[in-house]
């Protein structure tokens, strides 16, 4: 069954593009009248399943590369390729990735070696950093220096690497250890730039943690200064004897009275008081003395910086504003601003983002790596921005590329590009077991959100014409008919929808409760349904354990393509609650080496429109927000089993929620205890939550906020830990919360004219037969399509914008402009159906026994979840996690072993 279902997905996904790359926007009065049609895209009737290019990303984009790809990584890594330098004199190209450093012949478009941190012990743990890869070729070596580190508590180190290349293998013949500076833990080397100053060779390396470059002597590897920089210094680029460092957070805050400041784990820096994003950017300007000659503003998390090749500009990605800034060398002067958008003009959505560069030899044509457009921005350098330049400078095209290209190099008439996500969470168990075939049960393949390849594209540049090709190419990926179909004014005389068919017309809702939980797949709570596209052997929380879950999906709608658009809880929240990720966030994947920033608590993760919370409030909505952006503070020697016995015996809870994010503060809820705490339990929260709504039903008129967020996280679960309960017990915990929320909202007044979204954040923590991302949604309200499947793929940014629909708030970015809005969820007719909370079959005080209990691997799991990375939400290896829920609900039945990939239990 699940081979044919595959096949006809696949014939699917293969026909998406040849319907969406001719889908424009309608324009007859017919064609106008139907919104809903005009919205749909052949995107919409298909799953992720497609494995083969072109291929579906769970955020409302398709890719369709130009050129070459070429694709490598250990598949039981989640791999993210980063940065690419030329080998000069050869064939070869060196490209960083999280994981190491590979070789490519240009040529033979393969890899011929590759050098990773695990091939010595020495360096287990580390990760590359952001970016940062240089080539030295002096004494007829060639030598290659780039970044890494490790941050683990202790053991924290930070690198910049050197190693000879020989033409075959790539040897470490010297390392740099750099020492943290508090209050970073950590000194976190990022890009490197290497200087002859009289015949001797300067290794320059911008310290990210430390807010600091150094400057070492490579004939004796002695530092010889080490100077303050800006906030989060990313990128370095020295021409005419001056260093410019560009910085990612902007300016050392000095004005803490009159402007607000928040933390960048490491340190602080300017923000918005609005959204909580970073307010400055800058390059600080440095001579090789070290001494500061200047500190020139620019754009909003300027990260790439490099110099044209006669030394006369550098040019400044700056990835939170979408645009390039230019720097005049001699005058030291940002002379011009260079916008780079895809769809650009006064009402154009940001998100872009800029995030690496390339210039060719003459200094006319910048390249310019669009991380969310996923395309290459071709520019035609004005007179303000080149000596050979003429008119003023503009975006002649776009080139097409994998997901996120986050690293350039150009060779002529050839560029390269690193995609730091690549064609996304592909890789199968069947990979990872070298299967060729189904098994004998006949099971599918089954896909884990960390368990990527790395791409690298080889790309033609093209001519005039190819160049249009591609650009028409690259809107027609990214859905961008819908940007305009976005900005569309609302119609007079609209009766009132479910669901607006255009922003600002009327909705029979006046409230939307969103509630996020916490990291689990489709297949693992829902997969023994039959009535979706479920596996059951992967389900692990089924219907004996998320009784309401269920009850939901069949009573209400079920909904078995819906996705999650990140890999994790650090992209979840924010796809969540900004619908987009920034260039700080993806930059960070899979390493986080500053923040893992689920809670919202560090200001270079926001962009610079913010979260749905914001836009609401900006556009006159009122907003509540019940646990989520902000951390608890209570009494620490308090136990789950404190806090649960006080509560069932009435006992007050005394606890304190703070947030980072000014605008966050008075919107929280004081009585619904933050997410990122295993200690409380969910009935706690739901019971704040229940009392409030009752409160606000005893008030006059309708005072319940129009947007209220909530977080609710327990089916996160902790594992095994000795003292909490047993992951069976916190996922039911979980779910009577929410089946209590549900049924008090739906026995409430407020019922009739109130949606509720609920969205895991993301899919890290098991596995799916569909896709890597795929997770449980509902859509619970009086206007629901009843006891339906509804198989639309939708994903997280469908919900912020059904979301911003219902509540006549315009989209915040590129991301949600382009998401569809969930109609197919909705009817005209309102029914009477309310819902009536089911009672958890699984004890929610089971608690996991003391190690002195246990024995075996129920004793070898236990202690990997007392680890201390599992005390918050989200912390820790989830390969690890993911071995002890299965261990947890299936016993003694052996973890399977073409699902596992490698053991990292040690």
């Amino acid at each position: 069954m699940y081979k044919n279902i595959r096949l006809s997905y696949i014939y699917i996904a293969l026909n998406v593009i040849a319907l969406t790359a001719c889908h424009t926007a309608k324009k007859n009065k017919a064609d106008a009248d139907n919104e809903q049609l005009n919205m749909h895209s052949a995107y919409d009737d298909s799953t992720l399943t497609n494995k083969i290019l072109p291929v579906l990303m769970p955020y409302n984009r398709v890719i369709d590369p130009a050129g070459k790809v070429i694709a490598f990584g250990d598949p039981g890594d989640e791999n993210h390729s980063m940065d690419v330098k030329l080998i000069p004199g050869s064939s070869l190209i060196v490209v960083e990735d999280r994981f190491g450093i590979a070789f490519i012949d240009t040529i033979k478009k393969k890899v011929t070696a590759r050098w990773t941190y695990k091939s010595d012990r020495k360096y287990s743990g580390v990760m590359s950093t952001y970016s940062g890869l240089k080539v030295l070729q002096s004494n007829q070596k060639t030598f290659i220096f780039w970044s890494g580190a490790v941050s683990n508590g202790q053991n924290s180190h930070s690198y910049v690497f050197q190693a000879v290349w020989n033409g075959e293998k790539l040897s470490i013949v010297n390392t740099f250890e750099f020492k943290a500076e508090r209050p970073s833990p950590l000194a976190l080397p990022n890009e490197v730039a290497i200087n002859n100053e009289n015949g001797t060779n300067y290794l320059y390396v911008v310290l990210n943690g430390n807010n600091q470059l150094v400057k070492i002597n490579l004939d004796d590897n002695k530092t010889v200064w080490t100077k303050q920089t800006g906030v989060a210094p990313y990128g370095i680029t020295i021409v005419k004897d001056k260093i410019f460092v560009s910085n990612w957070a902007g300016t050392q805050p000095k004005d803490t009275l009159n402007r607000e400041t928040a933390g960048v784990p490491y340190g602080s820096t300017y923000i918005d008081p609005k959204t909580g994003a970073t307010t400055s950017g800058t390059v600080s300007v440095m001579g090789l003395d070290g001494w500061v000659i200047k500190e020139i503003p620019v754009g909003l998390h300027p990260n790439a910086i490099i110099n044209s090749p006669d030394g006369e500009f550098v040019y400044v990605a700056n990835g939170n504003s979408d645009l390039v800034s230019v720097i005049a060398t001699g005058s030291l002067q940002a002379i011009d601003a260079i916008p780079v958008k895809l769809m650009p003009g006064k009402k154009s959505f940001i998100g872009d983002t800029p995030n690496a560069l390339a210039i060719n030899t003459t200094g006319t044509t910048l390249y310019v790596a669009n991380g969310l457009d996923n395309a290459v921005a071709v520019v035609k350098l004005g007179v303000k921005a080149a000596t050979k330049g003429f008119g003023k400078s503009e975006v002649q095209g776009f080139i097409p590329t994998e997901a996120y290209p986050g690293g350039l190099a150009i060779d002529g008439n050839t560029l390269f590009v690193t995609n730091l996500e690549g064609e996304g969470a592909r890789v199968s168990s069947r990979e990872l077991s070298n299967e060729e075939k189904e098994d004998a049960a006949g099971n599918a393949d089954t896909y884990n959100s960390h368990h990527q390849k790395a791409t690298v594209s080889i790309i033609q540049i093209p001519d005039g014409k190819g160049l249009q090709e591609y650009t028409n190419r690259v809107k027609k990926l990214n859905l961008t008919f819908r940007e305009d179909i976005a900005r569309l004014l609302p119609r007079k005389n609209i009766a009132p929808r479910p669901m607006p068919e255009r922003i600002g017309e009327p909705s029979v809702f006046n409230h939307v409760l969103y509630i996020i939980k916490e990291n689990r797949t489709y297949d693992q709570v829902l997969g023994d349904m039959p009535e979706g596209n479920g596996m059951k052997s992967l389900c692990i929380y089924g219907d004996s354990i998320t009784p309401n879950q269920h009850n939901l999906a069949r009573n209400f709608l079920l909904l078995d393509n819906y996705y999650a658009s990140g890999k994790c809880s650090a992209e979840g929240h924010q796809w969540t609650d900004a619908a987009m990720v920034t260039d700080y966030v993806e930059k960070s994947v899979r390493a986080w080496f500053r923040s893992y920033p689920h809670v919202q608590d560090d200001a270079l993760v926001y962009d610079a429109n913010g979260f749905i919370w914001n836009n609401a409030a900006d556009h006159g909505k009122t907003v509540r927000i019940y646990g989520e952006a902000c951390i608890p503070h209570f009494d620490n020697k308090l136990s789950w089993t404190d806090i649960y016995n006080d509560y069932k015996a009435g006992k007050p809870f005394s606890f304190t929620n703070t947030s980072t994010i000014s605008r966050v503060r008075p919107m929280l809820s004081q009585n619904f205890p933050a997410s990122d705490e295993h200690r409380i339990t969910e009935q706690l929260r739901a019971s704040a939550f229940i009392n409030e709504l009752k409160d606000y039903e005893s008030k006059p008129g309708d005072q319940l906020p129009q947007l209220m967020v909530m977080a609710l996280s327990s089916d996160h679960t902790v594992g095994t830990r000795p003292g909490l309960p047993t992951p069976n017990a916190m996922v039911a915990d979980n779910d009577l919360a929410l089946g209590r929320i549900v049924e008090a909202v739906s026995k409430s007044r407020f019922w009739k004219n109130t949606v509720i979204f609920v969205t895991e954040d993301d899919s890290q923590a098991g596995w799916d037969h569909v896709s890597a991302y795929r997770t449980t949604g509902f859509i619970i309200s009086p206007y629901n399509v009843l006891k339906r499947n509804v198989s639309t793929n939708y994903n997280q940014t469908s919900f912020v914008r059904s979301i911003e629909q219902i509540l006549g708030i315009p989209p915040m970015n590129i991301m949600d402009a382009t998401a569809l809005p969930m109609f197919n969820c909705f009817t005209d007719k309102p029914s009477a159906q309310t819902y009536t909370a089911l009672n958890n079959r699984v004890p929610i005080n089971d608690i996991n026994p003391k190690l002195a209990a246990l024995k075996g691997p129920a004793l070898h799991y236990a202690k990997l979840s007392l680890r201390p990375e599992y005390d918050h939400i989200d912390g820790g290896n989830d390969d690890v996690m993911n071995r002890i829920l299965w261990f947890a609900a299936k016993g003694k039945k052996p973890y399977p072993a073409k699902l596992a990939g490698k053991d990292n239990d040690d």
